[in-house]
């Protein structure tokens, strides 16, 4: 098996990414760089945090056009698994690969903190080895988490069961104090309609020792690997 986390200028997340992949899992992981076309090589990329291209326009929005956004479109649309942690996610939705929009945080401030979120959907690539209703705790770092999609789009989502996770409290009840960025219906992460691309605001690899405070981050990975290995 073999991962590949993507760099753009200003990502800032990637050697974090790269640590949690080679501890956590153990497989084997490269830099891809902007620049690259082909990557055929890989079962999973994984778009990491950061400011790619300085945040310049949008958050995301000039990485979406990056030479290698062609070939993780390719990637997705073969059915390989792609995950967006932070600015990964932000790329992601600009660049049509899951649906929505990312606004600036309701407070207009910069949130770094631990969060909790409650896992909706247990059944994804990214969380089969979860259980609906677990929770999460990881860390935040973001200006632009407050996801947005129009109501048609929410229906959609809802009724798909793309909705992966929620901001909650430490109880698990998902409330407007427990919701660091505004986002709509407390959304922390999504998946597209087949279930193979997942975005998320909250940093799994920051959360993957306990060093780090919290080894819950190690879920994502560990369910990647189970899906690949049943696969």
């Amino acid at each position: 098996m073999r991962f590949g986390v993507v760099v753009f200028p200003g990502s800032n997340c990637d050697a974090d990414t790269y640590h949690a992949v080679a501890e956590v899992t153990g497989e084997r992981v490269d830099y891809v760089f902007h620049n690259e076309h082909d990557l055929g090589r890989y079962d999973v990329l994984i778009l990491p945090g950061g400011f790619s291209y300085g945040d310049y326009l949008r958050a995301g929005a000039i990485a979406a056009h990056s030479a290698v956004m062609d070939g993780v479109r390719e990637h997705a649309a073969r059915g390989r698994l792609v995950l967006g942690i932070c600015n990964g996610f932000q790329i992601l939705v600009e660049a049509g690969l899951l649906p929505g929009a990312m606004r600036r945080n309701a407070s207009l401030q910069f949130r770094c903190e631990f969060v909790h979120i409650r896992l909706e959907n247990d059944r994804t690539p990214f969380t089969r080895l979860g259980r609906a209703g677990q929770i999460l705790r990881l860390p935040i770092a973001h200006m632009e988490g407050n996801y947005y999609i129009d109501p048609a789009g929410l229906r959609e989502l809802e009724h798909n069961h793309q909705i992966v996770f929620r901001y909650c409290d430490e109880h698990g009840y998902v409330t407007p104090q427990a919701n660091p960025n505004g986002s709509l219906e407390n959304i922390a992460g999504i998946v597209n309609r087949e279930g193979n691309v997942l975005g998320m605001m909250p940093h799994p690899e920051r959360a993957s020792e306990a060093i780090l405070g919290s080894e819950d981050g190690r879920l994502i990975f560990r369910s990647i690997l189970e899906t690949l290995e049943v696969a």
